[in-house]
């Protein structure tokens, strides 16, 4: 069964988390509420997330200053943060929110279809992500295991060997796939890196991966997948 992302979705007013709800719900996706910053940072303690969807306007901390909380932790700042606000201030409190670290800042009432999409880009961008450190995991004990000659006889080495490779192949091309839904749709800069960042990754494990195959060698090393 494959896992759900979450989703975390932070307004100080209930039917607003509401009318979130009944948007994000079609992406069949595990979705968190949060009524405040500081609920919204508890959360960010225990949970992963996808993406976050975080109000502006709110008594206490503010949607600033709980991004600017989100992005001090090593933990949570790579996170993506779409900003959502009642208020289009001008190009200045526009500038504050990307300066806060934010992908993205829709303004209310926004197009549920627009907001949807956006989020499913971020989704699809996580699930990837975790698939390729899933791959990543294995290989390295592959790697181990063959140096310390607990991998087994050839057949066994080669048929991990080949699993190995054959899950890589499914999560590059759902990648490739990805990268030119987001060319085709003009998508954010910042999806458009996540995903470049993704594609690099998963190139440094397929050389990895290569460099396992017989005749080859097999001390190379797997690059870090942070």
């Amino acid at each position: 069964m494959v896992q759900k992302a979450k989703i975390l979705l932070v307004d100080d007013r209930p039917e607003n988390l509401l009318a979130l709800e009944a948007i994000l719900s079609a992406l069949d996706q595990t979705l968190v509420r949060a009524s405040s910053g500081e609920e919204a940072l508890k959360a960010l303690l225990t949970d992963d997330f996808a993406v976050i969807l975080l109000d502006v306007q709110m008594p206490g901390m503010d949607g600033f200053e709980t991004a600017a909380h989100i992005k001090r932790r090593e933990r949570t700042r790579d996170i993506p943060i779409i900003f959502l606000t009642a208020i289009n201030h001008g190009p200045h409190h526009t500038f504050r929110g990307y300066a806060a670290g934010a992908v993205d800042y829709i303004s209310k009432p926004f197009d549920p279809w627009v907001l949807r999409a956006k989020v499913s880009v971020f989704v699809d961008l996580y699930m990837k992500n975790c698939q390729l450190k899933e791959q990543a995991s294995l290989l390295r004990l592959q790697l181990e295991g063959g140096g310390k000659g607990a991998v087994g006889d050839g057949k066994e080495s080669a048929g991990l060997l080949a699993e190995l490779s054959a899950r890589l192949a499914a999560v590059e091309e759902q990648a490739e796939a990805l990268s030119k839904q987001l060319d085709d749709e003009s998508a954010d800069a910042a999806a458009v890196a996540t995903a470049a960042h993704l594609e690099r990754k998963l190139t440094g494990l397929r050389r990895a991966l290569d460099a396992l195959e017989p005749g080859t060698g097999s001390t190379s090393s797997v690059p870090s997948q942070g």
